[in-house]
């Protein structure tokens, strides 16, 4: 019996199916010689038998090479840096492949990303690894990539009313319903949570935020929810926007950060002497809050596996790219959950994860 985990070869589809080879290779390339009704068997069976071409020898038959542009934030470090080593580490793996990525960086998510993008259009790469920070200003450049015939994925966070061809992300709903979860566990007397974001018209953080108030609602309805902290991904302004939330008349006692621009926001807390008695619920892994978790100054973070996110958005894009049935890569990621209890598991990985590209 086949094993559908591992990938089958096009001999395996002629066998199951009792044709011959010739047939088999012609339906999956869209060759003529082929009926319908044959074509529709061989394509079925290929994702039966969990079929994947050989990728580096499609792309020397049809002598193809490829340009492709990775456009992200220079903020934040600690989440892009990993994002564009996994990146890296995918281009690094296509051997015999011809296929060039250039990088370009805007300051961060919403500044400088539109007059990135519009450079490229005379460019004319193949394809574009981006994250989008507010989709609505973005939707009518895409559309014009896509019509100059280059295929735009998302990374990160999506653009829905786009053209573009796909999303890697880890999956933003989820996130913020497992926060929700964890702080509705620690916390069983009514009282306010509040929840710290980048900025909502961002993706990303709106899905994270539907999930923390929805569960919030159905798992802890004696925790009420502030009004949301948008911090427009501005340290200083996340500072401060913290203080004031400290200082309010309604001062929450448990908080989930939406984004990896967290220290900021701990910062705050620290000095106030609250870091460790409020209950924090962070996002992602960096080396500053490894000591705060051994500690249990937070109670948990929610890991978006950055390195992964880039890796597999690499290899979707190509794949995009070389297949000649042409793929919609929609790909969210389960976020891990980072407790005092596993955080060795995970900060081994650390060093090894920064992107060996960046000085």
């Amino acid at each position: 019996m086949n094993n559908p985990s591992k990938s089958s070869g096009i001999k395996d589809i002629a066998n199951a199916l009792g044709i011959s080879i010739g047939t088999v290779d012609r339906a999956l390339h869209e060759r003529t010689g082929v009926s319908p009704k044959t074509k529709a068997r061989v394509l079925q069976m290929a994702e039966k038998l969990g079929y994947k071409p050989n990728l580096a020898a499609q792309a020397l038959k049809l002598n193809r090479r490829l340009e492709i542009a990775v456009v992200l934030p220079k903020q934040i470090s600690h989440f892009f840096d990993p994002l564009r080593a996994g990146i890296r580490a995918a281009a690094d793996a296509t051997v015999g492949m011809h296929i060039k990525v250039t990088f370009y960086e805007y300051p961060r998510l919403g500044q400088g990303d539109l007059e990135l993008l519009e450079a490229r259009l005379k460019d004319k790469y193949d394809g574009i690894i981006f994250t989008p920070g507010n989709p609505r200003k973005l939707e009518s450049i895409i559309q014009r990539l896509a019509a100059h015939g280059t295929a735009v994925l998302c990374v990160a966070s999506d653009a829905p009313g786009s053209r573009r061809i796909g999303l890697v992300s880890a999956h933003a709903y989820s996130s913020g319903a497992l926060a929700a979860e964890l702080l509705s566990h620690k916390l069983s007397r009514k009282t306010h949570v509040a929840t710290i974001t980048g900025e909502l018209t961002t993706f990303d953080h709106a899905e994270k935020l539907r999930g923390f108030a929805a569960t919030l609602a159905m798992l802890a309805p004696h925790l009420s929810l502030l009004p949301v902290v948008e911090s427009h991904e501005r340290p200083k302004e996340a500072y401060r926007q913290t203080i004031a939330l400290l200082h309010g008349e309604t001062k929450p006692q448990g908080l989930y950060i939406s984004t990896a621009n967290s220290l900021p926001v701990l910062r705050a807390l620290e000095e106030e002497d609250l870091l460790g008695k409020i209950q924090v619920v962070t996002t992602d892994l960096f080396q500053e809050l490894v000591p705060m978790i051994e500690t249990g100054k937070i109670l948990a973070t929610l890991y978006q596996r950055p390195y992964t996110q880039g890796k597999v958005a690499f290899e979707s894009l190509i794949t995009h790219l070389l297949e000649e049935r042409k793929t919609s890569p929609m790909i969210r990621l389960a976020p891990h959950i980072i407790f005092r209890s596993n955080l060795p598991l995970f900060t081994d990985r650390l060093d090894g994860l920064a992107d060996p590209g960046r000085s």
